[in-house]
This record gives structure tokens, C-alpha cells and sequence, in this order.
């Protein structure tokens, strides 16, 4: 009997298995295809229902919708732009349209095709994200954060929701933050390239290589062809010492190098480190005429001017840049070296004899390297605009003008990070370090770039806020471990605090980053061993600074101090020779 139960149940198993299915409906399975990354294959399932005579109405936001992700713009407008959609995608080809202006950086017209699609579906998650990118976009990005929770709470497992909160979780907490916005998001869409490419960029940031080379195998076994494969392995290539590897992977990604910005950058360090900085010259200096004001850009360009020997352009171009009082070390002491090799000494005096000097501890106002021209009344100027005038005015001590311009800013952008953090740039520069924290803590909340805090950490200077500053500066090494600055700085209150296990950790990590030629750095590190006690390791870290950097004010007084806890037998000797030439 049980066998006849058995084979009664196959029998009704098979029988069910014959009946005939019901065939899926052709747009879901085109919706279904475009969800899965294949845009051309949904084009053509949809045009083929259009030619069997499916109203144009009924597909043309589905049409729309595979054009615009196949990048035609010009056809996607061809569907979408006249709005004749069905009432049944109404909704979706609003959303779509807003997409499209977004796209084109129409972004009022952006905002009118999302306020219809909302009028519609006032809970669609996705539509929410859209408006959460589309007020990002605009400057309105504390409503972008409000719009992205709502998105989230609407649908907390829609990945786009999800996704579009880890970016902005990423702006404002840092890294180690956004990750598990990332990996909830993975859960529900574990072949969304674009999403594995962000989170393995922040695993990247976060210095966890294995499992950002683990992402990217992920993306090129689903978009071999996606550049930010070649791109991703090129950065792991280099930060791992393979620069030949990093050269190749980036040779292989074609025209992607020539476009995308951060390619150029890494095919530019891997020029720089192989050998090749009159190439990297190259490419830096059309990097920074697009990025004036990037700084890192900037300084990479000046080390390929000095490898490559172009001494008299580099000054010609970064001498003025270089008196600025907010110049960095590294660009004082190159100019004053390119004008050394240039055998014009009494001009590089000044440079080097500064470069020695202690830098200040706190930061002083940031030049930009766009004209800071007037505001015409009447005039709405952007961002850049206003932050250089801004800038220019702080600089003049027309501290007044600046504080109209940062209002009348702020109140057209309120929800502008930029806004509130100019804000808080006039409040530091006018004497008022706590208003500067309260604006530079509501920037903060939205996204909080390492020169922010930097900024921060000044105000809480101003008042005596040790304790404010010490949690600014381990939450932003939480977010950006690999910030040297931050752990030079982070490693100086510990020494200061006398939690000297704690310096030595933190110093040993910025030395590892690229800090070993820092004379700065191995100074205190030579002052954290010396109080531990190991005047060996500190006399030799104290000499790699002094030789480094002879006119070096604090590698001279590091090596002072542990010559005489060695109890050097002649003070003379000592004197002599900390301040040798």
C-alpha cells in the first residue's frame, strides 16, 4: 500500500507538471530584464508587443526606461518627454522622466516630473530615493537625508532605498558606517554591480583589501566589462607595491582612463612611482585645472614638476601658492628646494627656513584657486562663487560682508552641508569659535569631509575643548583610518595625555601610510620612546629626523632631548650639533 501511495503521488506530480502554464506577461518579463541589467534585451521584448499592436501609451515608460539605461538620451526623451503614458505607468514614467532631466542636469524640470509621479504614488519607495538624489543634487541635502529615511521606512528592504541611505549614511559617519547599509542592500540584490562597486570602494577606504578584491571579482564575473573592474584591481595594484600590474589593468581599461577622473589620478601616481612624473605632470595639471581647489591634486602635481626637474615652472606656478599662509610643508619646502636647484638661494631661504618651522596647530582660512570677484546685487550666485568670495572677503578683513554673504547663502540653501559649513568658517574667523561649532556640526550631520573636521577640531581648540576634540578625532578615524593626519594628530594627545601605548600605535600606523619621511612624525616618535624608556630606538628615529631635515625646529629639539637623557658628556657638542646646517 505504501508503495501505491508512492506512485499515486508521481503520477499526480507528473500530471500537474504537464499542464500547460500560464505564459508570463511580456512587460513583466521586460521589467524583470531590466532589473537583472539587460536593458537591450527589455527594448526588444517591448518594441516587439508594440509591433503586435500594444498601445504606445501602455509601453512608452517601459521604453523610456531601457533607452535611458543604455544611455540614448536623445531616444528616451523620444518616449518620455511628451508624458503620454498610460494611467497604469503614469507613475513610473514620471519617476523615469525625472530621471532623465536629473541626467541632463535639468533639475528644476527634474523636480516638476517627480511632484507628478508623487501626486500619484506618494508611497513608492524608489520615487523617494529619486527625490533623495534629485535634492542632493540641488543642495537641499538635509532633505535628501529626510527623503532617503522615508524611502527606508517605506520599504526597508528595497535595495535602491537602502543603497541611496548607505551613500549618505558614508557622507556623514564615515566608512565603517555605511557598510552594513551596503551588505542589507546585498542581501536583497547580490548582483547589483552598482552597489557591490560602492561597497567595495568603501572596503577599499577602510584598507580591507581581501574584501574589496572579493567585491570586484564579484563585478567582473557580472559586468567584465564595467570600468571600474580594471579601475578597482589598478588601486589594489598599486597600494599593494605592484605598480606594473596597476599600469597594465589600467592600459586595459581604454577610453574609461581618459574619462573618469580617479582613473586618471591612479594612472597618474603609478606614473609617478614608476618612474615616469614628466607623464604624471601631464595628467595632473589638466586634473587640477578641471579641480582648482583640490589639494591633493595639487600637491602630487608639484612632486612631478621637482622628480622631472621642471624647477622654473614649478615656481613660476606654486611660489605664490607656497607664501599662502594655509600652504602645507611638502609645498614650502619644494618650492624652496626647486629654487635652490635653480641656484637662486636668497630666494629659497624664505621657503626652507619655514618649512622648518613648527606648522601651526591650528588651521588658518583656505585660500581657493578660483577668483574671489564681487557679488553683483541681484545675482544668485552658486556655490563655488559664494565660497570664494567668502574666502577672498575673510582674507581682506571685510569679516562682514562674509557673515551677509554666509546668511544670505544659508538661507537660500538650507539644507546645504557647504552652507553651514561657510557659516561656520566666517563664525571661526570673526572669534566665535562656539557658533563656528554649532554650523560645523550641522554640516557634519550631513556629510564631514576631513577638512571639516579639521576646522572643527580649531573651534574646540578655541574654547578648551580637549575632550570635544579627542572624540571628533576618533570618530573620524573610524570613518578614515588611513588619515595621517588625523593619526599624527590623534597620536600627539596621546603622547600629550601620557598614554604612551596609544601614541605608539597610532604613530606606527601614520609612519606605515607614508609618514617615514616625515620629520614631524619620527620626531615624536623619538619622544614617545625616549619616555618609555628605549633611548636606543629613540636616538635612531631622532637622527632619521635630524638627518631628513637639519633645519627642522622640532627634529632638532627631539634630538637634543635624547642626547641628553643618553647624558652626552658635552652640552656644547649637542648644541653643535642640532643646529648644524
Amino acid at each position: 500500500m505504501a508503495g501505491r501511495g508512492t506512485i499515486a503521488l508521481l503520477a499526480l506530480a507528473m500530471a500537474a507538471c504537464s499542464q500547460p502554464q500560464p505564459a508570463s506577461d511580456p512587460v513583466d518579463a521586460a521589467v524583470a530584464a531590466m532589473e537583472r541589467g539587460d536593458p537591450l534585451g527589455a527594448e526588444i521584448a517591448l518594441r516587439r508587443q508594440l509591433d503586435r499592436g500594444t498601445a504606445r501609451e501602455e509601453l512608452a515608460a517601459y521604453l523610456g526606461e531601457a533607452e535611458l539605461l543604455q544611455g540614448d538620451l536623445v531616444a528616451a526623451r523620444a518616449w518620455l518627454g511628451g508624458g503620454q503614458f498610460s494611467p497604469g505607468t503614469r507613475a513610473r514614467g514620471f519617476r523615469i522622466l525625472g530621471r532623465l532631466e536629473m541626467r541632463e542636469g535639468n533639475l528644476a524640470a527634474a523636480g516638476a516630473a517627480f511632484d507628478r509621479a508623487l501626486r500619484i504614488a506618494p508611497d513608492d519607495p524608489r520615487l523617494w530615493s529619486d527625490i533623495g538624489r534629485l535634492r542632493y543634487l540641488g543642495g537641499e541635502q538635509a532633505q535628501a537625508i529626510a527623503a532617503s529615511e522615508r524611502a527606508v521606512e517605506l520599504a526597508p528592504r528595497n535595495a535602491e532605498a537602502l543603497h541611496l541611505r548607505g551613500q549618505l549614511v558614508r557622507d556623514a559617519h564615515g566608512m565603517e558606517a555605511a557598510l552594513p547599509w551596503f551588505e542589507a542592500a546585498l542581501e536583497v540584490e547580490p548582483a547589483n554591480v552598482d552597489l557591490l562597486a560602492d561597497n567595495a570602494a568603501t572596503l577599499g577606504e577602510l584598507g580591507r583589501a581581501p574584501e574589496m578584491l572579493a567585491q570586484v571579482r564579484e563585478m567582473a564575473g557580472l559586468a567584465p566589462r564595467d570600468p571600474r573592474v580594471l579601475l578597482y584591481q589598478a588601486v589594489l595594484a598599486a597600494r599593494a607595491g605592484e605598480f606594473g600590474l596597476a599600469r597594465d589593468l589600467l592600459a586595459r581599461g581604454g577610453s574609461a582612463r581618459r574619462i573618469d577622473a580617479a582613473a586618471r589620478l591612479t594612472g597618474a601616481v603609478v606614473d609617478l612611482e614608476t618612474g615616469n612624473p614628466a607623464s604624471a605632470a601631464q595628467v595632473l595639471d589638466r586634473l587640477l585645472r578641471e579641480q582648482p581647489d583640490n589639494r591633493r591634486v595639487r600637491q602630487l602635481l608639484v612632486r612631478a614638476l621637482h622628480l622631472a626637474g621642471n624647477n622654473r615652472e614649478l615656481v613660476y606656478r606654486f611660489a605664490a601658492a607656497a607664501r599662502a599662509e594655509d600652504a602645507d610643508r611638502y609645498l614650502v619646502q619644494t618650492v624652496g628646494r626647486a629654487y635652490e636647484a635653480l641656484g637662486e638661494r636668497e630666494q629659497a631661504a624664505p621657503f626652507l627656513e619655514r618649512a622648518a618651522a613648527p606648522m601651526p596647530d591650528s588651521p588658518v582660512l583656505l585660500a581657493s584657486g578660483r577668483p574671489g570677484g564681487p557679488l553683483a546685487l541681484g545675482e544668485a550666485p552658486s556655490g563655488i562663487e559664494t565660497q570664494a568670495y567668502i574666502r577672498a572677503a575673510l582674507a581682506d578683513g571685510r569679516s562682514a560682508q562674509a557673515m551677509a554673504a554666509a546668511r544670505s547663502f544659508l538661507d537660500r540653501f538650507p539644507g546645504s552641508a557647504d552652507a553651514r559649513s561657510l557659516a561656520g568658517d566666517v563664525h571661526l574667523a570673526a572669534g566665535r569659535p562656539r557658533e563656528a561649532i554649532e554650523s560645523y556640526r550641522a554640516a557634519a550631520a550631513i556629510r564631514r569631509p576631513w577638512p571639516l573636521a579639521r576646522r572643527m577640531l580649531a573651534a574646540h581648540a578655541a574654547i578648551d575643548d580637549r575632550a570635544g576634540a579627542e572624540w571628533l578625532l576618533a570618530n573620524q578615524l573610524a570613518s578614515e583610518p588611513a588619515n595621517r593626519e588625523a593619526l599624527a594628530l590623534a597620536a600627539r594627545l596621546a603622547f600629550e595625555d601620557d598614554w604612551l601605548d596609544g601614541a605608539e600605535a597610532l604613530l606606527r600606523r601614520a609612519l606605515a601610510l607614508g609618514g617615514a619621511q616625515d620629520p614631524g612624525l619620527l620626531s615624536l616618535s623619538a619622544r614617545t620612546a625616549a619616555r618609555a624608556g628605549r633611548q636606543e630606538e629613540a636616538r635612531e628615529l631622532a637622527m632619521r629626523a635630524f638627518r631628513l631635515q637639519r633645519r627642522h625646529r622640532g627634529a632638532r629639539a627631539a634630538l637634543v632631548q635624547v642626547l641628553r637623557g643618553d647624558g652626552a658628556p658635552a652640552q656644547a657638542a649637542v648644541e653643535a650639533l642640532a643646529s648644524a646646517p
